[in-house]
């Protein structure tokens, strides 16, 4: 098991990507705090995680809220003494051209994205500089790559979080904390299937996919949990894009 002993911190694990990674680290030796603002899918992860025979504690978190967030890792080092990966997957997208985009919707969609990731990796690093290192992953995406129309705040949200997880991996690696970032492309997700397109719609984008069809949750594990791994010791700074070849080129 590549995590064996570990203690790590997944936030947005009560559901998709985020409930995918825990579960993995959890089959791979590691303690999972999963955190969520939705405190019952949190608690359904953490049972599953239970039942796999490690410690699941679930933590109601509201990521773009500095007290929650160091509460937060406060409550992980007192249950499992120390906080060796964090993995940023809270996130969320209002679709809206820029033209109809408030200050409110730009606010939020930062605030939680980017404020919220970059809240985590602060209280995270912390605690990793003082135990000697750590492994800090953030979720970007390919849409922090290339734009899109009608996610201008998403887009420039996960834009930033590549320039974080870069300028962090630069000022922590004296600390022996890595930092690094994975991007995924179109994911069956409870977030993207919540965004208004038809069938027909993401029926045409899946085949446009070089590997015909939307990635899961269980695809971007194998990457997550590399990178939480000694096997990625001397890995830092980069961006693992996870998208079936999607931006691979233009046919």
């Amino acid at each position: 098991m590549r995590l064996n002993g570990k203690a790590a911190i997944v936030t947005g694990g009560g559901s998709g990507i985020g409930q995918g990674i825990a579960l993995a680290y959890a089959r791979e030796g590691a303690d999972v705090v999963v955190a969520d603002i939705n405190l019952a899918g949190a608690q359904s992860t953490a049972a599953e995680i239970s039942r796999a025979g490690r410690k699941g504690i679930a933590i109601r978190t509201d990521v773009s809220d500095p007290d929650a967030v160091q509460a937060l890792a406060d409550e992980a080092v007192a249950a499992l003494g120390r906080i060796d990966v964090l993995v940023n997957v809270a996130g969320i997208t209002i679709p809206l051209p820029i033209l109809d985009t408030t200050p409110e919707h730009w606010d939020r969609v930062l605030d939680v994205n980017l404020k919220g990731t970059f809240l985590c990796l602060q209280a995270a690093a912390r605690q990793m500089a003082v135990q000697g290192g750590g492994a800090i992953i953030n979720t970007t995406s390919v849409l922090g790559l290339h734009a899109r129309r009608s996610r201008g705040a998403y887009c420039a949200s996960k834009a930033g979080i590549i320039m974080l997880t870069r300028t962090a991996a630069l000022e922590f690696g004296s600390l022996g904390i890595r930092v690094n970032a994975i991007a995924p492309g179109s994911i069956e997700t409870p977030l993207m299937n919540s965004a208004p397109a038809s069938r027909e719609e993401l029926a045409r984008k899946a085949a446009a996919i070089p590997l015909k069809r939307r990635g899961t949750a269980a695809d971007l594990t194998g990457p997550a949990i590399f990178l939480a791994s000694d096997d990625a010791l001397y890995v830092t700074g980069e961006v693992v894009v996870v998208d079936g070849g999607m931006t691979a080129g233009i046919e």
